[in-house]
């Protein structure tokens, strides 16, 4: 008798390599895919980080030209200018006190 690998052990053998390759080829697959997917995401990631700092950029010119605008200096010209007022003399300012 021949004491050799029987025909289903050997088929069973052959489908184990199979199956190991076809496993190996679909891991590496997926590696490929989910290292795109990280360029992508990583790619976003620094578009949203230059887009944030141009934001604050803005953000802080916006700060600056508010403070600007809402100067005393400006407030006061623009008073005088557009509505003729002034600042009054001290003789012109009246004080009423509260009652106690």
């Amino acid at each position: 008798m021949n004491r050799g690998p029987s025909n289903g052990a050997s088929n069973w053998r052959w489908l184990v390599v199979v199956g190991l390759w076809l496993t190996n080829i679909v891991s590496a697959l997926a590696v490929v895919a989910v290292t795109q997917q990280v360029r992508r995401d990583t790619n976003e990631l620094e578009t949203l980080r230059r887009e944030s700092a141009d934001l604050e950029v803005q953000w802080g010119q916006y700060l600056l030209e508010q403070s600007t605008w809402a100067s005393y200096t400006r407030v006061e010209q623009q008073a005088a200018e557009q509505l003729g007022m002034k600042v009054p003399d001290a003789s012109q300012i009246i004080l009423i006190e509260k009652e106690r």
